[in-house]
């Protein structure tokens, strides 16, 4: 099974909790609930300003993920992957 993303942020899709929400209340399965909530998205933001709000997380995603980068091999590697994304790929 091919694992899916959020196309905003980057985080993996893995439960349906973790999913966002349309405007009338189902599941989006394209975009995360800490990006996309009730329809729309939950920050106006730059590409840029996601990656650095995500990097504030980067301790966490190392724990849970067994990895260890540092917070800018985060960061330089978001400014590769985001670009692929839905949301940033159209800008």
């Amino acid at each position: 099974m091919e694992e899916k993303y959020c196309q905003s942020c980057g985080m993996p899709l893995q439960n349906p909790e973790e999913m966002g929400t349309n405007g009338d209340g189902s599941k989006n399965d394209e975009y995360c609930c800490y990006c996309y909530k009730d329809g729309a998205f939950t920050m106006d933001c730059t590409m840029d300003e996601m990656i650095m709000h995500c990097a504030q997380f980067v301790g966490e995603f190392n724990k849970d993920a067994g990895i260890s980068y540092t917070k800018e091999e985060a960061i330089a590697g978001m400014r590769e992957f985001f670009p692929t994304l839905k949301r940033w790929a159209a800008r």
